[in-house]
């Protein structure tokens, strides 16, 4: 049986271990995280390195792409400077050819509104495929980076303005070190609702769990949400609060669905060339293994 294992910068709280089949295939997946201790990370990357068939990084990006140019984090690339034999893989190539693709795989499986009147994006600039396939179904976007990730009070309006955000800010974010760009909830589930009134008026939220269980408010009744890297438990916390259904990215395994690099990895791992796949390769395998989003209807 192939292996597959992400080293994630998150909670092990989260931690989980699955085989699944890839046309008819056994790939062991299985998530370790660290919370957000850098050096236990690059200590069981060097680890597992010759030792798995591929390896994931989580909680941070090794490189943000924004269209042709890809910005590396130059904090993340330590973690995985011992790593010499395994291929190895952040998730940002499969993250940017399955997401813009969403509704597309998603079919006629969807049932919510074919349209929304406003959508929420509380971080994104790592996640632009996904912005641009929910562009297209709302009258406004508005995205959440300069005011979750910078505390900059400032909302981006639109896909031009990220865009022209982004040309600014990756060149600096990418010297940045780990510290201030770990995402919420990775060394403590702490919740600390902020820019509420930006989450109240969109119908359509979209981002990583993490942001949604952190900062949006006790109330999402009727709310459609697209977000990743659930748990059981997430998604009866977005059941109870009223969301009317709930979209994850990635399929879900035993009730759990995986970050991108995780499932990246498996990918990775599947295919079994020894070195990270390319996007025309994920992209094949997306539709070879029909890999779909998962999606439930949580208050119908």
């Amino acid at each position: 049986m192939k292996r597959a294992v992400s080293v994630s910068l998150g909670s092990p709280a989260r931690d989980k271990r699955v085989v699944v089949a890839f046309a008819g295939e056994e790939v062991q997946l299985e998530r370790i995280g660290t919370g957000g201790d850098a050096h236990r990370a690059r200590a069981l990357f060097a680890e597992l390195d010759g030792q798995v068939d591929a390896l994931g990084v989580g909680g941070i990006d090794l490189c943000v792409r924004l269209g042709e140019r890809e910005y590396p984090i130059r904090s993340a690339l330590k973690l995985v400077a011992d790593v010499h034999h395994t291929p190895i893989v952040d998730g940002h190539i499969l993250k940017y050819v399955l997401e813009r693709r969403i509704w597309e795989l998603l079919g006629d499986r969807y049932t919510g509104p074919r349209h929304f009147r406003s959508a929420f994006m509380p971080f994104s600039i790592d996640r632009l495929g996904l912005a641009e396939a929910i562009a297209g179904r709302t009258d406004e976007i508005i995205f959440g980076d300069l005011m979750f990730a910078l505390d900059i009070p400032i909302p981006i309006r639109g896909l031009a303005s990220l865009r022209r955000w982004a040309r600014l800010l990756l060149p600096v974010v990418s010297f940045f070190p780990i510290s201030a760009i770990l995402p919420p909830g990775t060394t403590g589930e702490e919740r600390k609702p902020k820019h509420l009134r930006f989450w109240e008026q969109a119908d359509l939220l979209v981002g990583d769990m993490h942001y949604m269980y952190t900062y949006a408010p006790e109330d999402l009744r009727g709310k459609v949400v697209i977000t990743n890297t659930t748990t059981p438990e997430n998604i009866e916390l977005l059941r109870k609060r009223g969301v009317r259904q709930v979209i994850t990215t990635t399929p879900r395994y035993e009730g759990r669905s995986f970050g991108v690099n995780m499932m990246e990895a498996g990918l990775t791992a599947y295919a079994g060339k020894g070195r990270p796949l390319t996007a025309a390769e994920l992209e094949a395998l997306i539709d070879q293994l029909a890999l779909q989003p998962y999606v439930e209807e949580l208050n119908p």
